[in-house]
């Protein structure tokens, strides 16, 4: 029985494993291959370098500033994003006032809260980057229309602002992202029982105190894998997405909002050179599993169940 239960395993997975294998595997293993030739992307022809593409990447100042860039919206994003969901989710599960016969609940229509935090979920990250373009111009867009209106004078620039740009595209990426964990947080909260902050809060406790003591070690988990998502959302297609689209260049002025992704792009179908952009694209690999680790690593610990 054992025998025959490891082939059905073996067989079950076989198939997923190969297509995964083909399809992404072996693209990374092209990839670094293709680091150590001058090969263009537009001829079949090319030779063996070595080094000399690791070499130039080391002193690409353009190189240094988007993995900088990168690094920044790894470490940043997924610290405000779920610092707001855990926020919005927490207060609408146990947030409301007091009601007959229920020493916690919601707040008042959470359902339609919900809903709305998570609208920006269903709209495809272009229109999003397209909105708050329109949104941030600064001759007829809607935050500085607004701001004129309230009586500011010399409204910034904003995506033209080399000190602001990179904020601004931040914003975005927040606005579009947290509805998706309010939600994914309150689905976590609703299944811890309520016996548990009744007891706290009968025995003293606030909402500060419960919230610490309670819903965070219990939501840990999801936490953790929600970081990590945030981390390659932020070092990955949605942020080259939102700065593709939005930037002025794209990745400009100065060079101010480019970040690893956008290099990529850039290097292998602006410039022609495709080996040289592999190899950032393996230097991108890497940090992105270093952040993965190392989200892992520190933030292991023992599990909590109830």
């Amino acid at each position: 029985m054992q025998h025959g239960k490891y082939r059905f395993i073996v067989g079950f997975l076989s198939l997923p494993l190969a297509l995964y294998a083909l399809f992404v595997i072996w693209p990374f293993i092209q990839s670094i291959y293709y680091s150590f030739t001058d090969w263009t992307g537009l001829s079949p022809d090319f030779k063996m370098v070595g080094f000399d593409n690791y070499t130039r990447m080391w002193d690409d100042e353009v190189f240094w500033k988007s993995l900088q860039h990168s690094v920044l919206l790894a470490l940043l994003l997924p610290l405000v994003t779920l610092g707001l969901a855990l926020f919005f989710a927490f207060m609408l599960n146990v947030g409301g006032r007091r009601r007959k016969n229920a020493v916690i609940s919601g707040v008042r229509g959470s359902s339609f809260y919900k809903i709305a935090y998570f609208f920006p979920q269903v709209l495809s990250i272009a229109i999003v980057a397209l909105l708050f373009q329109f949104a941030y111009n600064p001759k007829d867009g809607a935050i500085n229309s607004v701001l004129e209106a309230l009586g500011f004078e010399n409204q910034p620039l904003w995506l033209g602002d080399p000190n602001l740009a990179l904020w601004c595209i931040m914003a975005v990426l927040v606005w579009s992202t947290v509805g998706f964990f309010v939600v994914l947080f309150s689905a976590g909260m609703a299944s811890i029982p309520k016996d548990f902050y009744e007891a706290a809060l009968l025995d003293g406790a606030n909402r500060i105190t419960t919230f610490f003591r309670i819903t965070l070690p219990l939501l840990w988990d999801t936490i953790q894998s929600g970081w990590v998502y945030m981390g390659i959302l932020a070092l990955g297609a949605e942020a080259f997405a939102v700065v593709q689209i939005m930037s002025v260049g794209p990745g400009g002025p100065d060079y101010a909002t480019t970040v690893l992704p956008l290099h990529v792009y850039q290097t292998a179908f602006r410039d022609g050179q495709a080996a040289y952009a592999t190899t950032i694209g393996v230097a991108l690999l890497l940090v992105t599993l270093a952040f993965a680790a190392i989200v892992m690593k520190l933030g292991r610990r023992e599990r909590l169940e109830y």
